[in-house]
């Protein structure tokens, strides 16, 4: 019976990650990597847009523009791509190619500097932003949308292997 007890506890550690799991922590992942190396950029002067700009509508008081408004605003970029993942899953998660991931990347930067730069007091316009800001956060969005597409669209393409493997041995 113990034997049993083992087998099974062993079973149920081995269950692999629902897609939408895997989707959320690609998001999650991608949005505070990408974010802390775009706070990078901003202390080395690639960019003139610091990650604390997402608390500046919300929050009052000087805390965001410490260390502790860094880090939230960070994990808080990594919980807003958790969003931007989902909607990768649901629109885009059938195309195989890293150029999918790449266009997403640059509608993502669109919508950011173009739509949402209202909202954002701490972003300049786009035509009153450095040249170096604009490249560094292109290249930032392109480099999440091609994370996050090519991790969904992979799994995606392993999930429909295995289906069709499965299909196959049981024929």
């Amino acid at each position: 019976m113990a034997d049993n007890q083992k087998k099974s506890e062993h079973n149920e550690r081995e269950k692999p990650m629902s897609f939408i799991s895997m989707v959320v922590w690609t998001g999650l992942t991608g949005g505070v990597l990408l974010s802390s190396l775009a706070y990078l950029a901003y202390v080395f002067s690639f960019t003139e847009i610091p990650p604390r700009v997402i608390l500046e509508p919300w929050v009052i008081g000087d805390w965001k523009e410490g260390w502790l408004g860094t880090v939230i605003s960070i994990i808080l970029i990594g919980i807003v791509s958790i969003g931007a993942a989902l909607i990768y899953y649901a629109a885009f998660r059938k195309f195989k190619s890293i150029w999918v991931g790449a266009v997403y990347g640059i509608i993502l930067f669109l919508l950011v500097f173009f739509v949402l730069n209202p909202i954002f007091p701490g972003i300049s316009s786009f035509g009153e932003l450095k040249r170096d800001t604009i490249i560094t956060s292109v290249c930032f969005y392109i480099l999440f949308g091609v994370f996050v597409g090519y991790s969904i669209s992979y799994e995606e393409n392993e999930m429909q292997n295995q289906g069709e493997e499965q299909a196959e041995s049981h024929s």
